[in-house]
């Protein structure tokens, strides 16, 4: 079988991935976000062109594998969400998505022989009215202090939503299933 790449240093894309049951190393990408995010301003666009750099980047050094990149932003307002690394800046990103609506865009790149697909989802998400404590006491359990938005929705993070609106639901996690075993079972990896 050909060897499959996850480009990504995610820990949710790797287990997601994991449940299409098949053999896959990680290579996590090198590469410039904020070079992205500084000049692009539509976000689902950004999630797109982060994607592509990452599966791109790794396939470049893996030219005969096939090689899955993705990337996930959430946008509030017409702002970008960046991960929070601090407690403090997930405390604050969580108090203004109390309450509201916010988009979160995930896109998914495979490379397979120099053909590239990549498909994308949009995710309309309501978070719960919070109250400070709730807040204080999910950033203590969960620490999503390196997960755009300020939650691990495959954690702890899904109890703070009220809806979410999207087409494939493990998308939110950052991985399309749906999407990307019908993709591999088009280019000839058996899923299941």
């Amino acid at each position: 079988m050909q060897e499959i790449i996850l480009a990504s240093s995610s820990s949710s894309r790797r287990k997601e991935l994991d449940r299409l049951n098949f053999e896959f190393s990680v290579i996590p990408p090198e590469v410039d976000e904020d070079s992205i995010k500084n000049t692009e301003t539509d976000h689902l666009q950004i999630s797109r062109k982060l994607a592509l750099l990452k599966a791109r980047n790794v396939s470049l050094l893996y030219p005969e594998a096939i090689v899955i990149g993705g990337d996930t932003v959430a946008s509030f307002n017409q702002k970008l969400l960046s991960k929070p690394i601090t407690m403090e800046k997930s405390f604050e990103q969580l108090r203004m998505l109390a309450g509201q609506e916010h988009s979160l865009f995930t896109s998914l790149v495979i490379i397979a022989k120099e053909e590239e697909y990549i498909h994308s989802v949009t995710a309309i998400m309501k978070m719960r009215d919070l109250s400070d404590e709730q807040i204080h006491r999910y950033v203590e359990i969960d620490k999503p202090l390196n997960s755009c938005g300020s939650y691990k929705l495959d954690a702890l993070g899904i109890s703070l939503f009220e809806s979410i609106d999207c087409e494939d639901y493990t998308a939110i996690i950052g991985i399309p299933l749906i999407w990307t075993a019908g993709i591999l079972n088009q280019i000839g990896v058996s899923v299941p």
